[in-house]
């Protein structure tokens, strides 16, 4: 057993805070590095060259190129991370809509039955005339069911 053996207590607990805050800080520099790049290749407004710029700053001089990039468009990346965040939101509903099958002939159809239902307690029709224009937009052969074949 020539060797030194190393101890818990031969690292000292303020050297232990301030690694673990070096490891923090290093985290935090690459989400922010990460974010930047995302941002950079994200914005429709910045053309071919200007993008192939600031990653050449970003990368040759990361933490000056980070910061003014920050400073520069930090504002911007805000927007365009909650434009991005609105469409996807968007294009999940859209796609729930279309999968529950909720598009607009099923929103006719009960439009169309709710009509029918406000004629029927007026006393404009009868009930079994109410029945059968029920039955006919159920079945896709009604107003609405026309609307859905279009």
């Amino acid at each position: 057993m020539d060797g030194q053996v190393f101890l818990a207590y031969d690292y000292p607990l303020l050297s232990v805070f301030w690694s673990l805050l070096w490891f923090f800080l290093w985290i935090m520099w690459f989400i922010l590095l990460f974010r930047i790049v995302t941002d950079i290749f994200r914005d429709d407004e910045l053309g071919g060259w200007t993008k192939a710029g600031w990653m050449v700053f970003v990368i040759v001089l990361p933490f000056v190129g980070v910061l003014v990039y920050v400073i520069a468009r930090g504002k911007g990346m805000g927007r365009r991370e909650h434009a991005h965040a609105r469409a996807r939101q968007e294009e999940i509903d859209d796609y729930i809509r279309k999968t529950a099958g909720g598009g607009h002939g099923r929103s006719g159809s009960v439009d169309e039955l709710a009509r029918l239902s406000e004629i029927r307690a007026r006393g404009d029709i009868t009930d079994e005339e109410f029945r059968r224009a029920k039955e006919l937009v159920l079945s896709g052969s009604g107003p609405a069911g026309r609307e859905e074949a279009r």
